[in-house]
């Protein structure tokens, strides 16, 4: 169904495997569904990350670039740092601090399934085109991935995220043309939020275009994602899994539409007509989703369709548990 980081069309298979050093995951491994056969990882992004916009064509990362491999935290902070097009290949574990900033034009693709960034984050300012995927993120002191200040055109995809000391991803400050698919956010408490705050509205009004889908979210408490002023937020074909407070949040006159999500013990999966905490209600369609074990998702109003952006496939609801816990994760670019 979906494949590996972008590179230019005609690439050989051999070359790509070899560029990747990924193979199948083996059981066991630490993917989100060891010993199931994962599903094909998509070759580019879908969803909002592919549309042209804001001069950009898509998102291509460093494809353009040559490629180099970051063993050590001083390599990996020299190669986000670069001006250009750059693939980074992550081999084994980068050790860094607080947030760290990702210039234009990179992707920054683990080696095989134990690519780990421990300790600290990923910071997207003014930043564009960038690709981040097969990262496992381990105890980041603050966000994991933080898309700010008008960055726009990144893809984040078949990452996994543990232990973050705040969020996640934070998609915020005006940043839009995103795409966060295939993540496994285990056991996450403050998984993705969208939105500064309540009194940011003046910048991200209108802006905070993001498609999420594919994602498993497992055991996480909250926002996935909480939402503030974007419009539309496209929030389909993920995986609920026990979330303890809340699954989608559309406030502060938000316009989200959730389709094609199975929600599984998720006590609520949407709030919207009533807001959620200090945050004034938001907007919020729903549409083909299956509740097992859950309660109702509230509904307010309507939202801009994402077809008018991109094409879009739905997998049935159904299927969504066995396809993302195959192919959610880190370990399942391959060939």
């Amino acid at each position: 169904m979906r494949s590996s980081l972008h590179v230019p069309r005609g690439v050989p298979a051999l070359l790509l495997a070899l560029l990747l050093g990924a193979t199948a995951v083996p059981a066991g491994s630490g993917s989100a569904a060891a010993g199931t056969s994962a599903p094909r990882a998509e070759a580019n992004p879908t969803g909002f990350a592919s549309v042209d916009a804001l001069g950009q064509n898509g998102t291509t990362g460093g494809a353009a670039g040559p490629t180099v491999t970051a063993t050590t935290t001083q390599q990996f902070l020299e190669y986000i740092d670069t001006t250009g097009p750059l693939v980074i290949r992550v081999q084994g574990t980068i050790d860094i601090t607080s947030k760290q900033g990702v210039r234009p034009n990179k992707t920054i693709v683990g080696v095989g399934s134990s690519a780990v960034i421990n300790g600290g984050g990923l910071d997207f300012y003014r930043s564009h085109n960038v690709i981040v995927r097969n990262i496992r993120f381990t105890a980041a002191e603050d966000d994991a991935v933080n898309v700010g200040q008008e960055s726009h055109h990144i893809w984040i995809d078949h990452n996994e995220f543990v232990a973050p000391l705040d969020g996640a991803i934070d998609i915020v400050r005006g940043s839009q043309y995103v795409t966060v698919s295939w993540n496994w956010f285990n056991k996450t408490d403050k998984s993705m939020l969208l939105g500064h705050s309540d009194g940011n509205g003046s910048q991200d009004a209108g802006k905070l275009k993001v498609s999420i889908h594919h994602n498993f979210f497992d055991g996480s408490r909250q926002r996935h994602p909480r939402v503030r002023f974007g419009e539309p937020v496209h929030v389909y074909n993920n995986y609920f899994k026990g979330n303890a407070l809340y699954g989608v949040a559309s406030t502060m006159n938000a316009g989200v539409l959730v389709e094609g999500n199975h929600f599984e013990s998720a006590p609520h999966p949407c709030y919207s007509a009533s807001g959620y905490d200090a945050s004034g209600p938001g907007r919020l369609v729903q549409r083909n989703n299956v509740f097992t074990g859950s309660g109702p998702c509230e509904t307010n109003g309507t939202v801009v369709e994402p077809r008018t952006y991109y094409p879009y496939t739905l997998d049935p609801a159904a299927d969504v548990p066995s396809l993302v816990r195959a192919g959610a994760g880190v370990g399942k670019l391959g060939t």
